[in-house]
């Protein structure tokens, strides 16, 4: 896998996971200075980070279509690029869902809820980091563990986060704004662990 051409591969995934970063950063830079007539331009800036993601994927997606070996299965690094473009979008997800919702405040638990989920992509890409190396790495398990680990402590600031919501708030239009911004936030972390799953299938399915 020192190949150059095998080498493309792996450097594309860990660009891909260094965009979700990148994304994760600015939305907890909106959250943590929220500026509600900010908003418009912040979203415009974690566009342009999405947007070379996909630019990034579909360059790796017209290799593959070249390509006459490749260094795991097509069909693994397909899910991977997918799974790791997925990161970036539903970040994206987030921020539109705090525009056009029109939110004027945010909840006190989100900034913790987003500190997690910049852990969890950084996670990702210390995965990605060593997955060219995965039959010899030794700490490749470590993080595929810390991602599952943060992603089950998502699920439970999730709860806590839904449960404060209904047992707060009493304006039912508020609730329903902030129920879709909770989930959305819980798929930005459940797409890290996606990423996860697929590295550990194919470790073990070349092991």
């Amino acid at each position: 896998m020192s190949k150059k051409q095998d080498s493309y591969y792996f450097q594309n995934f860990i660009d891909c996971a260094g965009y979700a970063c990148q994304a994760a950063t600015l939305l907890k830079g909106i959250v943590s200075r929220f500026d509600a007539a900010a908003l418009s331009e912040k979203l415009d800036e974690v566009h342009a980070v999405e947007h070379a993601a996909d630019l990034k994927k579909h360059d790796l997606l017209d290799n593959l279509v070249k390509a006459f070996i490749t260094p795991i299965e097509r069909e693994d690094i397909l899910l991977i690029s997918n799974n790791l473009d997925n990161m970036t979008d539903k970040i994206e997800d987030v921020v539109i869902k705090l525009y056009y919702n029109r939110v004027t405040a945010i909840r006190p638990d989100v900034p913790r809820f987003v500190d997690m989920l910049i852990r969890c992509c950084e996670e990702v890409r210390a995965l990605m980091n060593d997955f060219s190396d995965f039959k010899r790495s030794k700490t490749l398990h470590d993080h595929i563990v810390r991602i599952n680990t943060l992603e089950e402590e998502a699920d439970k600031l999730f709860i806590e986060g839904m449960y404060n919501l209904h047992d707060s708030c009493k304006d039912p239009l508020e609730v329903i704004t902030w129920r879709e911004i909770y989930i959305y936030l819980e798929k930005c972390v459940d797409t890290c662990e996606h990423v996860a799953d697929v590295v550990e299938s194919v470790v073990m399915k070349n092991s």
